[in-house]
């Protein structure tokens, strides 16, 4: 009587006997490589997460501006909008931080004096820099806070600090049209300096665009930065801090320059970094637009082309960093 083979013995038997199946062989290309590109090439295609020419990067990027215009709108829109007052906080930021630095250094400390209109001094330099201090913030965060759209989907990663400036830009807008009435309301409190509309104020959209251009520039290097050493974010407050009081933002910092405990020739080298670093430049051509303050803000030509080489230099330099690491965005 013979026993009936359980499932379990089964494939032994039938390995020990040579009738198991034998894996298939493996597949091999019918093209080598080299034929592979040549395809490739001719139907436009290439690789993914490989850094394209300079050249073919920014056609890729100037194609994608309608993009860049509508993903800026809509981060600018989405931004306060499970807020109650909504797009109001765009304006209401500005102006309550502008009210408590006039209040602590422009009344109390009284760090302000000696100008005609301190008030529209503080305001004007804390309009202008929130733009240049979310830019640097929303650069650092524009690529190391995107990583799942980054794995997701292929386009040139400079879109994504690009909206970012753009959409601050937007939000600025009307911020500055209130930052231009409290300029001129406040000409109507006592012991301040009357402010009247000028033709100078026509060139107001260009001191902002010069300031775009070089925020960007700033968004291009720190998001290179950010992405390949995120602990630097960390830094970014206290940079921008230092920044804030060595710009000019609250008060004159020339006047304090004086009255430093060093030489002249040290004097004159601190009192010209001060002077002529970027930021301070671009609140000098705003205040020089909007203020009637001839002996400390007269219209110069060296301060508007000072402004133009800043915009274009670091515009430049930051586009040129960031394409450089386009390959390893989302990898890292």
């Amino acid at each position: 009587m013979s026993t009936p083979t359980t499932s379990a013995d089964a494939p032994a038997k039938a390995a020990a006997s040579g009738d198991a199946k034998k894996p298939p062989p493996p597949l091999v290309p019918s093209t080598t490589s080299a034929e592979r590109l040549a395809v490739a090439k001719q139907y436009g295609l290439r690789a993914l997460n490989v850094r394209p020419p300079l050249g073919e990067y920014i056609r890729d990027l100037t194609g994608r501006w309608a993009f860049i215009r509508v993903l800026a709108t809509s981060t600018a829109y989405a931004k306060n909008q499970n807020n109650y007052l909504g797009q109001l906080w765009a304006v209401l930021n500005p102006i309550l931080n502008a009210a408590v630095y006039v209040l602590i250094f422009g009344i109390l400390l009284g760090l302000s004096r000696g100008l005609d209109n301190s008030i529209a001094f503080i305001v004007i330099g804390v309009f202008m820099f929130r733009f240049v201090e979310a830019s640097v913030s929303g650069g650092a965060k524009s690529i190391s806070g995107k990583t799942q759209l980054l794995r997701s989907l292929h386009f040139p990663r400079a879109v994504l600090p690009m909206s970012t400036v753009l959409s601050l830009l937007t939000t600025l807008v009307p911020a500055i049209v209130v930052m231009c009435a409290i300029t001129l309301l406040s000409g109507f409190l006592p012991n301040y300096e009357m402010i009247h509309v000028t033709w100078w104020w026509l060139l107001l959209p260009a001191a902002v665009a010069l300031m775009w251009i070089f925020n960007t520039g700033l968004a291009f290097i720190m998001a290179r930065l950010v992405a390949s050493t995120p602990d630097i974010e960390n830094v970014v407050p206290f940079i921008m801090r230092v920044l804030m009081y060595g710009s000019g933002v609250i008060f004159p910092v020339l006047t304090f320059v004086d009255r430093l405990h060093i030489s002249e020739t040290g004097k004159a080298i601190v009192g010209g970094i001060l002077e002529y670093q970027p930021v301070a430049v671009y609140l000098y051509l705003v205040r020089s637009v909007l203020m009637q303050e001839e002996d400390m803000f007269p219209h110069s030509g060296l301060m508007w082309a000072l402004g133009g080489a800043w915009a274009v230099l670091f515009f430049v330099i930051g586009f040129i960093v960031f394409w450089r690491g386009e390959e390893r965005y989302g990898r890292d």
